[in-house]
């Protein structure tokens, strides 16, 4: 590792102000232990065990554990009485081999935090720290949640029961295309929705040497996944965002059999609900077409995944008004681009309102590495911009939840 991600100078000295010289090296401290021992989704048994401990220097009214591996806690308000919001971060790590050179690399092979998520759960201890030393109008839940990787730990959450009272909810990821100190914090799509299929074509296995007696799901396979590509380019309008990824493909056991079926499986991306539908849509006409076409038949399974993030003006004017007090006008930036990822925050904004935030990630002279990779880490900053910036957050919904009316 030859940049210094250590490096605070890009974190407004307002920022890091906000907590005492303990705090930030009890973050950082935090954020390295983390780091070092991932753990997958609802397996964070160690992870939510030293979060725990970690909310508990914020004095929190309850601290309520949830969907197995998840914590809820909350902080008090001001007025008791007053309608309640949450700030979430995420817990789980990924099933990726580090390869970033930390001196705090992960200490478990195969598995690493490679999406933030270790900076997030973090954060949110941040915030409720933040958040009980200046606290907001009424009671914050901060949310630390298991299994966002599977697209499984924000349904679980809701499904606990735990947010029912909640009136908005925020959220943030980190973004290492932006420098830390930067912050996106704006209206409309943020996330694209992310569902998985998997299409197995069923045939005849022949000798490899008597192609005519068979009919070849190999050979299928291939022309259905030379096809698949026609679907974004001529059945999707070309000015709305889309993605048909094939990512897998399993056939055969030897070199001389035709198989008797082969299975291909990927993503489908959409930033909107009638774009999502179509992709499936298309999706099952052309893997039948296709099958038939080479005497065969399609099995196909679409199983969706999170909804679209799509920030509503209202949420997203608090969150900027959020970060502009903690940083400044110039510091809230464009996203610039249509984020096709997922996020299963979005499972959290069908049922209540919120925004969903890009925190800036890069040290000083680092490269933009994406995500879901063996590089990836963030940078420490980012802990505290995003722990200030989400506090502020709640504190500015809040106050306009209890505002009379």
């Amino acid at each position: 590792m030859t940049c210094d991600i250590s490096d605070l100078t890009t974190v407004p000295g307002s920022v890091l102000a906000l907590f005492t010289e303990a705090q930030r090296d009890a973050l950082l401290d935090l954020r390295r232990d983390l780091h070092a021992h991932p753990e997958l989704a609802f397996q964070e048994s160690r992870t939510s065990a030293v979060l725990e401990r970690a909310l508990g220097l914020a004095n929190p009214v309850s601290v309520q554990r949830v969907a197995g591996t998840g914590l809820v806690a909350r902080i008090r308000g001001r007025d008791p009485h007053a309608p309640v919001v949450a700030v979430r971060g995420d817990i789980d790590a990924l099933p990726i081999h580090e390869a970033t050179g930390l001196p705090y690399a992960s200490q478990h092979a195969g598995v690493m935090h490679a999406c933030g998520h270790d900076v997030h759960a973090t954060w949110a201890v941040g915030a409720a720290w933040l958040l009980a030393q200046q606290p907001a109008a009424g009671d914050v839940l901060v949310v630390l949640q298991p299994a966002e990787e599977t697209g499984e730990g924000a349904a679980a959450i809701l499904a606990a029961g735990a947010l029912d009272e909640v009136v908005a909810i925020f959220g943030a990821h980190v973004d290492r295309r932006f420098p830390v100190g930067q912050v996106v914090a704006q209206a409309g799509s943020l996330a694209a929705a992310a569902d998985t299929f998997s299409i197995v074509l069923h045939g005849r296995g022949a000798h490899g040497a008597r192609p005519h007696e068979s009919a070849d799901p190999v050979l299928g396979a291939g022309m259905l996944i030379a096809a698949l590509q026609g679907v974004v380019a001529r059945r999707v309008n070309p000015s709305v965002p889309a993605v048909l990824t094939v990512a897998t493909m399993q056939a055969g056991t030897a070199p001389n059999v035709i198989p008797e079926s082969a299975r291909i499986g990927g993503t489908l991306r959409a930033t909107d609900p009638v774009t999502r539908a179509l992709l499936a849509d298309e999706l099952r006409q052309v893997a039948h077409g296709i099958a038939a076409a080479h005497r065969l038949t399609a099995e196909v399974d679409v199983e969706l995944g999170p909804p679209p993030i799509v920030n509503p003006e209202q949420a997203a004017g608090w969150a900027r008004e959020a970060a502009v007090r903690v940083l400044g006008y110039d510091a809230v930036v464009p996203l610039g681009i249509t984020n096709m990822g997922g996020e299963d925050f979005a499972y959290y904004m069908e049922r209540i309102p919120g925004a969903f935030l890009r925190i800036g990630a890069r040290e000083p002279h680092g490269d933009p590495t994406p995500a879901h990779t063996p590089q990836f880490f963030a940078a420490d900053g980012s802990v505290f911009v995003g722990a200030a910036v989400l506090a502020e957050t709640a504190r500015v919904a809040s106050a306009v939840f209890a505002a009379p009316r």
